[in-house]
């Protein structure tokens, strides 16, 4: 028997522009697998948009796994920083992807001259509608 809601069908195709945007001064998120979207437990997936010259912030994800797919842009710096404080950094492009261990500290810099498009997966669903609320603005599905 299944622990998710009764589904019309629709969960299961999600196009971004079903999705809201979260704006941020160094990009945005636009969340195409996440409860409220999909109903997901287990695995929240997103695409998120850096500035040239920006990046987001240090953060670590307790617990979960998380992969990154870089699917446009070049000279993006991805950094990882274990869990005995070791750095280790790497530019990456389209076409590249890392994997960073639960618990670990970790972040990405634009410093091309065009927006870096990624792809974000990490184990574990929910924590996204906490970040809406510090975006700078929320913008609407633009499939109402």
């Amino acid at each position: 028997m299944s622990n998710y809601p009764k589904y019309t069908g629709k969960e299961f195709f999600v196009n971004i522009n079903d999705v809201e945007t979260q704006v941020f001064p160094w990009g945005k998120l636009q969340w195409m697998n996440e409860p409220r979207i999909t109903g997901c437990k287990k695995l929240t997936a997103g695409i998120v948009t850096l500035n040239p010259g920006s990046g987001h912030s240090q953060h670590n994800h307790p617990g979960a796994d998380e992969i990154i797919y870089v699917i446009s842009g070049s000279d993006c710096e991805q950094f990882i920083i274990d869990d005995k404080g070791n750095r280790f950094s790497q530019v990456m492009n389209a076409g590249d992807m890392v994997f960073i261990p639960a618990d670990w500290d970790h972040g990405t810099v634009n410093r091309g001259s065009e927006p870096m498009v990624l792809l974000a997966v990490y184990e574990f669903a929910g924590s996204e509608a906490e970040l809406a609320k510090l975006a700078d603005r929320l913008d609407p599905p633009k499939n109402i």
